[in-house]
């Protein structure tokens, strides 16, 4: 189900498109599919949200919680950990792979975006890569992760921020462009264990 990006210009300032006719038609059939069967269901419906996340080429852990409100782009460029949760309303905007390792967090309306276009190109091409969210890192509500961007374990990205960079573990970041404002406290009791 996953197509590589096209090797010519796709010209998305006149229409083209960036994928394949399959790749967008499977991905129509996944956002009818997520609609109808998923989006509305309560939070006890965690196995079936799973079950077609994986009919869709996620790898989705049994112990993984996603809210029927998340967006999810392309399925089978993600990949969620044990214990991970995606909340409700938040955007995985999945064009290169997005993966959350083990009890990450990603909060509700949070939005992990992999794709973006290269300004300096006349044409305008679209440009994707991966984000990695690491074990025990937190998303907050309303965060913003970019292309290319790796959680550290354990850092958090507070509540409407901006990460454009990688963020090392066990940071807490604010603000836009986001800036570390000190350790969290956790990373001293899991030193010592």
């Amino acid at each position: 189900m996953s197509d590589p990006l096209p090797a010519v210009s796709s010209r998305p300032l006149e229409g083209g498109p960036s994928f394949s006719l399959r790749h967008r038609l499977a991905r129509l059939t996944w956002n009818i599919t997520w609609s109808l069967c998923a989006s509305w269901t309560p939070p006890v419906m965690r196995p079936w949200r799973r079950f077609l996340l994986r009919l869709f080429g996620a790898k989705i852990s049994a112990t993984a919680v996603i809210y029927g409100t998340a967006k999810i782009w392309h399925p089978a460029n993600l990949t969620v950990g044990d214990h991970a949760c995606i909340g409700g309303g938040a955007t995985i905007y999945s064009m290169a792979p997005i993966t959350l390792e083990a009890w990450a967090l990603v909060s509700q309306g949070a939005y992990l975006c992999a794709g973006t276009h290269d300004i300096d190109d006349p044409d305008f091409q679209l440009v994707t890569a991966p984000i990695v969210v690491g074990e025990r890192a937190w998303i907050a509500a309303e965060a913003f992760v970019g292309p290319g961007v790796s959680v550290g374990a354990g850092a958090v990205l507070g509540a409407r921020a901006v990460a454009f960079r990688d963020l090392e573990p066990w940071g807490v970041y604010v603000g836009n462009p986001a800036k570390r404002t000190r350790t969290r406290k956790r990373a001293a009791k899991d030193s010592q264990a």
